[in-house]
């Protein structure tokens, strides 16, 4: 087998983490005096609280063959978690380019701390308003080119599919909700 060869069956990673995001996030749970370490392993068995949420960023597609300039997403799947001693990660779910199809590693902006602060807060009990949601959306969710949907980590493919599933034209009760259509 080739170097190349071998370097196509390699499995690119379809998440990572951002620990030099760390000093934003703290800068915000500074405000309420909590204080967090960043957990460098990517470790889904020992945290003791995990969320799916989103947020938002951008993409740059990175084949030099591929005309696509890049694109803005209002819909990263990210998974938080939280671990015993005051720590935490997120990891952060990659998308795939619609002209070709090629994984895309997402620049993030300030909903990332702002997303993290904002649930390590709830965890610790500190009431909060719920956060205002910015921006506007160009199109629907792609579930086919998100690697947060193919892992079931993305909220917004989560509701997608319960939307596909409401009954259309039954009454009744759905999920324990009473859905009439008068």
């Amino acid at each position: 087998m080739t170097p190349r060869q071998t370097q196509r069956k390699t499995q690119r990673p379809k998440w990572s983490m951002f620990p030099l995001m760390h000093d934003n996030v703290s800068r915000l749970l500074n405000a309420n005096g909590l204080h967090f370490t960043f957990h460098n392993l990517d470790d889904d068995v020992s945290c003791i609280q995990t969320y799916d949420t989103s947020i938002m960023g951008r993409f740059s597609c990175h084949n030099q063959r591929c005309r696509s300039g890049g694109w803005t997403s209002m819909k990263i799947a990210i998974t938080i978690r939280m671990y015993e001693g005051k720590q935490y990660n997120a990891r952060v779910y990659y998308q795939r380019c619609k002209a070709c199809n090629l994984l895309s590693k997402p620049i993030l902006d300030d909903s990332y701390a702002e997303r993290v602060a904002y649930r390590l807060k709830k965890w610790c009990g500190v009431e909060l308003e719920p956060p205002e949601f910015s921006g506007q959306s160009k199109g629907p969710h792609e579930k086919d080119f998100c690697e947060g949907c193919k892992a079931g980590h993305c909220s917004e493919g989560r509701r997608i599919d319960k939307l596909v599933n409401v009954p259309r034209r039954e009454e009744g009760v759905f999920q324990g909700v009473e859905v009439s259509w008068e």
